[in-house]
């Protein structure tokens, strides 16, 4: 069986703000196990992508994103930038 992926639009997110991101990797890396204990989060899948050191983007007037790092849409925004979780990236 396939599982679907919701598509956005370019410089769009459904999962809220897009997030730029400092580096983005799969939640079973090391770094990223040693976050997620720190902040006493427990993932039922360490195959998500998570995004580490994130603030959110917005893109006015469609010039230039703002973002040198990578742009990404994530389910889970809710610790301050230091790790987002289920992370997807965008083309911007």
């Amino acid at each position: 069986t396939a599982t679907a992926i919701p598509r956005t639009e370019p410089g769009s997110c459904n999962t809220g703000p897009i997030q730029c991101c400092q580096q983005t990797q799969s939640a079973s890396h090391p770094s990223s196990k040693t976050i997620l204990g720190l902040l006493d989060i427990a993932l039922q899948d360490l195959n998500v992508l998570v995004g580490l050191q994130c603030s959110p983007l917005t893109v006015i007037g469609g010039g230039s994103s703002g973002c040198d790092a990578e742009p990404v849409c994530c389910q889970n925004n809710t610790f301050s930038g230091l790790i987002a979780i289920g992370c997807i990236p965008i083309n911007i």
